[in-house]
C-alpha cells in the first residue's frame, strides 16, 4: 500500500510541476543559473552540466519532500525524515556537482565550486520544500472543496428528503374536517374518505422511504388525491387521465408529481375556476412527458411557496439536468409539463 501511495505522490507531483504557474518560475530560476554557469565557466560542457543539475533539482527535490512529508513538514519522528530529506539533497548535489564532473573530467565550473555547491544544496532543500508545500496545499484545497461540495449535496439531499414528505396541511386539515362532517351526515362517504386518505398517507410514507418507484405508483397516488377532492365536492372538476401504454414501470422520484397535482386543484377548481382537469402521460423516444392541465390562469409562484421550487430542485438533483419542468398559462388554462428520461434517476442519488 505504501508503494502505491508513494507512486501516486510522485506522479501527481511531476504533473503539478509542469503546470504553467509553477513551470514559469522554475524556468526563470533555471535559466539564470545556467546563464551564470556558462558565463563564469571555461569548459564547453558547463552548459550541459548546468541543465543536468537544474533538471535533477527540480525533479527530485519536490518529489522527495512530498514522499517524506505527505502531510506537511513535521518533526514528530525526531527529525529522521528531515535528515533523510537533507541526505537526498546532499546526494543529488554532490553526485551532479562533484562525482559526475570528476568521472567525466569536466574541470571546474561555476556551479561546482565548493561554496556554490553549498548554495545549490540550500536551493535544493528550500526549493523542494516550497514547491512540495505548494503542491500539497493545492491538493488539500481541492480535496476540501470536493468534500465541501459533497457535504453541500448531502445537506441538500437531507433537506429534500424532509420536503419530499410534504403534504399540504390545508388540504389534509380540510379533508379531516370534511370527514368529521360526513360522519354526522353520510357515514358511507365518510368511510370512503377515511379509506382513501389512509391509502394516500400509506403511499406517502412508502415514498419517503424509497429512492424511486414506478410511475404507475406515483399516478395512483395522484389519482387518490384527486378522488379525495372529488369526495368533498363531486362537481369541483371533471377528471381525465390518459396514460400512454408501456410507461407504468418507468422509475421516477417518489412524490415528485404530488405537489403539481395539488397545485392544479388548489389554484384551479378550488380557487373558483371549475372545469376539466387533465393529466396526460405521453412517451417520446427515450423520454416521457407528464402534463397536468387545470382551469384558471397561473399567477406564478407565490412568495414562500415550496411546491414548484421543491419539484425543480428534486428533478435537477435526480436527473442532473436531463429533466425539465415547464409552466404554460393563458387566460383560461394552466399547463405544467414535466419531461423525464425513461432510464430513471441517476444511480446512487437520493431523490
Amino acid at each position: 500500500m505504501l508503494e502505491i501511495s508513494e507512486g501516486s505522490i510522485v506522479r501527481a507531483t511531476l504533473r503539478a510541476l509542469v503546470e504553467p504557474r509553477r513551470l514559469l518560475p522554475i524556468l526563470v530560476v533555471s535559466v539564470a543559473l545556467i546563464a551564470a554557469q556558462v558565463r563564469f565557466s571555461e569548459p564547453p560542457s558547463a552548459f550541459a552540466l548546468g541543465i543536468l543539475m537544474c533538471l535533477l533539482f527540480v525533479a527530485v527535490a519536490p518529489v522527495s519532500y512530498r514522499v517524506l512529508f505527505p502531510e506537511g513538514l513535521d518533526f514528530s519522528h525526531g527529525g529522521i525524515r528531515f535528515l533523510l530529506y537533507a541526505t537526498v539533497g546532499s546526494g543529488v548535489v554532490l553526485t551532479s556537482g562533484f562525482v559526475v564532473p570528476k568521472l567525466l573530467q569536466l574541470g571546474p565550473t561555476f556551479l561546482t565550486q565548493p561554496t556554490n555547491l553549498a548554495v545549490c544544496g540550500a536551493l535544493f532543500l528550500v526549493g523542494g520544500w516550497g514547491l512540495g508545500r505548494d503542491i500539497g496545499f493545492e491538493e488539500s484545497l481541492t480535496r476540501e472543496r470536493a468534500r465541501a461540495a459533497r457535504f453541500a449535496l448531502e445537506a441538500e439531499q437531507a433537506q429534500l428528503l424532509a420536503l419530499r414528505s410534504h403534504l399540504d396541511p390545508h388540504f389534509l386539515f380540510n379533508t379531516l374536517n370534511a370527514i368529521a362532517e360526513w360522519c354526522r351526515e353520510d357515514g358511507a362517504v365518510a368511510e370512503a374518505a377515511v379509506l382513501r386518505l389512509s391509502t394516500m398517507l400509506r403511499s406517502v410514507l412508502a415514498g419517503v422511504r424509497s429512492a424511486t418507484w414506478p410511475l404507475e405508483q406515483e399516478l395512483e397516488l395522484v389519482r387518490t388525491l384527486f378522488d379525495l377532492h372529488l369526495l368533498r365536492d363531486p362537481e369541483l372538476f371533471q377528471l381525465s387521465m390518459n396514460v400512454a401504454p408501456g410507461v407504468g414501470q418507468v422509475p421516477v422520484p417518489p412524490l415528485v408529481l404530488l405537489p403539481l397535482a395539488e397545485n392544479a386543484v388548489k389554484h384551479g377548481p378550488a380557487a373558483g375556476h371549475r372545469g376539466p382537469l387533465t393529466l396526460d402521460v405521453v412517451s417520446h423516444g427515450d423520454g416521457l412527458e407528464v402534463a397536468i392541465e387545470n382551469p384558471g390562469r397561473s399567477q406564478g409562484p407565490r412568495e414562500g411557496s415550496a411546491g414548484l421550487p421543491t419539484v425543480e430542485r428534486r428533478l435537477a438533483l435526480a436527473y442532473g439536468g436531463a429533466a425539465r419542468l415547464v409552466i404554460e398559462s393563458d387566460d383560461a388554462r394552466t399547463r405544467v409539463a414535466v419531461t423525464l428520461p425513461r432510464a430513471g434517476p441517476q444511480p446512487g442519488v437520493l431523490t
